[in-house]
This record gives C-alpha cells, sequence and structure tokens, in this order.
C-alpha cells in the first residue's frame, strides 16, 4: 500500500455525505456505476472517491466492491448513523467498529447462525490501525463540539450532554429495528453489540474477500427501540453529518 493510501468513502444517506462532498478538493468528472454516482477528488490531502451507496446490505455491498474494484480503493472507510443498543450508548454518542456481525444471517442448521456461509467466521474485525485514527478523530471532534458555543448550542437543542465514544461490535441488517421487542432479542443474543445499522457489516465482508483495510464510524441517532425523541433529519443536519465530516478529516491528517 502507497504511503497515502486512495481512499473509498461509503456513506448510506446525502445528508451523511454532504459536508465531505463540500470538502473534495479538485473534484474530477462524476462517474457513473451501477446506478452510483462516484465522486473522485482530494480529500485532507488524500486521493479519495466518495459514494453514496442508499440503504441496505446489497447497495453497500456492490458500492464497496465498485470502490475496490472499478476505483483501486487500497482503504475502505464507512460514515453515517445507527441505532444505539449496548448499555450507555446514548443519542449523540460516536460508536467505532471493532467488530462487525449481520444480525440478520442465519444458515443454520447448515452453519452456525450468524455465520457467513463457508467463511468459517461470523464476526470481521475491523481494520486496527484506521479504527483507532477514527477513535482518536471522534474523541477529538466531540472535543471540539464541547468547547465551541455554537456546538454546545446545538447539543443543547437536541437535549444531548456531553457525547462519548464507544468501540466495539457493529451488527448490520436488511430490517430496520426501532421496536424494543426486536433491540431486546438482538441485546439478549448478542450482549456485546453497541449499535445496529443496515450497511456495515455487509461491506465489511466485501473488504475482507479482497483483503483491503476497512473501518467504521457511526453516530448514534436513536436507541433503536421506539424511545428516540429526537427527528432524525433534524438529528443528522445538527449533528450527525459535522460528526462524519470532522471525524473523517481528523482520521486522515492523522499520521
Amino acid at each position: 500500500m502507497s504511503p497515502t493510501p486512495r481512499i473509498g468513502i461509503l456513506s448510506a444517506l446525502q445528508a451523511e455525505q454532504q459536508l465531505l462532498l463540500q470538502k473534495l478538493f479538485k473534484p474530477r468528472p462524476l462517474q457513473l456505476h451501477g446506478q452510483r454516482s462516484y465522486h473522485r477528488g482530494r480529500l485532507f490531502g488524500h486521493d479519495a472517491v466518495l459514494v453514496l451507496s442508499g440503504i441496505g446490505k446489497v447497495a453497500a455491498a456492490t458500492s464497496a466492491t465498485s470502490l475496490i474494484a472499478e476505483f483501486g480503493c487500497e482503504v475502505v472507510l464507512f460514515t453515517g448513523t445507527a441505532g444505539g443498543l449496548g448499555e450507555g450508548v446514548a443519542i449523540g454518542d460516536i460508536v467505532v467498529a471493532g467488530e462487525l456481525l449481520q444480525h440478520d444471517l442465519d444458515a443454520s442448521p447448515l452453519f452456525p447462525r450468524f455465520e457467513v456461509p463457508l467463511s468459517g467466521r461470523s464476526r470481521f474485525a475491523a481494520d486496527p490501525g484506521w479504527s483507532a485514527r477514527l477513535q482518536r478523530g471522534a474523541e477529538a471532534a466531540i472535543d471540539a463540539l464541547l468547547a465551541d458555543e455554537a456546538g454546545r448550542g446545538r447539543l443543547g437543542a437536541l437535549g444531548i450532554e456531553r457525547p462519548r465514544v464507544h468501540r466495539g461490535l457493529l451488527l448490520s441488517g436488511d430490517r430496520f429495528v426501532s421496536g424494543p421487542q426486536q433491540a431486546h432479542e438482538l441485546r439478549a443474543l448478542l450482549p456485546d453489540a453497541l449499535a445496529v445499522d443496515m450497511e456495515t457489516a455487509a461491506v465489511a465482508q466485501v473488504c475482507a474477500d479482497y483483503r483491503v483495510p476497512f473501518a467504521a464510524v457511526r453516530s448514534v441517532s436513536d436507541r433503536a427501540d421506539a424511545t428516540a425523541h429526537i427527528d432524525f433529519d433534524r438529528f443528522t443536519n445538527q449533528l450527525a453529518r459535522h460528526y462524519g465530516a470532522a471525524v473523517i478529516g481528523a482520521a486522515l491528517q492523522h499520521h
């Protein structure tokens, strides 16, 4: 891998990608592959390709495959939002993936529940070096927000006092987890899970197949159990998109 590898960055929703696109320097003409728009340019000193994957595991997996196979990305990062599951994981916190698992994958009795058939594993480890970068970037983003009067105002308007950074198991599945029963079931089956989304673990599997380093960061927008008191669009616009740009920027500028 080159000293400054080409970075592929995925987001599921437009609002999550918006500020990163604005920071893309000398963007090249837009390229289309498989109904996706790929934006390439310089981002915080790196050759980068940004893509809006859309929602769900298949959409994310095909987008990640194009980043690697079509654009030659040597590192893949995912930034977006997630529902909190773990104890102490609150709205406004940031989760950095340590491991990733597809909670809706079940090929039993042929294979153990959650195991990707013929792979011998259910959990895919995020790249430790890039995950550490994202964690440091997340901590710096929160510190900067708390040190800024406008930032504290945004947090206060959302009812958030002091966000925290967590690192550990992130779940993904093609099911929107929004009810207490679903959340309870996931906690019972996977008690170390911190948060849940609909894309990231599928991208981790693709990157493992291609032996490309992968890391992910997610802002916690709700508690994945219908107890959220914050409008999702408001949370994304006022906080999550700022988190994403700040965390990715700090990670890419760290050496």
